[in-house]
């Protein structure tokens, strides 16, 4: 446990920041299966819609340093992939 004032305020600090981490990574995640599903089940206009919602959360985790930026590349690619797919 922490035993000065300052250890006691970055315990603080460092749970409030874990909580809003795991949020964000959640909302993230829920999206990311949103565009995986419509497409797994054909539905070429919701995958569109899903991952133009997508691709800003995808952004901003990388801004908050969720993700690094080369893993959000490749999550947009395999989503865009996965949608141009079902145009054809």
């Amino acid at each position: 446990m922490a035993n000065s004032p300052q250890a006691l305020k970055r315990a603080r600090q460092a749970e409030k920041d874990r909580q809003l981490n795991m949020s964000a990574r959640s909302k993230l995640r829920t999206h990311l299966k949103r565009v995986v599903q419509s497409a797994d089940e054909g539905k070429h206009e919701e995958t569109n819609t899903a991952f133009k919602a997508a691709v800003p959360l995808i952004d901003s985790a990388v801004n908050k340093g969720l993700i690094h930026k080369n893993k959000a590349a490749r999550i947009k690619s395999r989503l865009n992939a996965r949608a141009l797919k079902l145009k054809a």
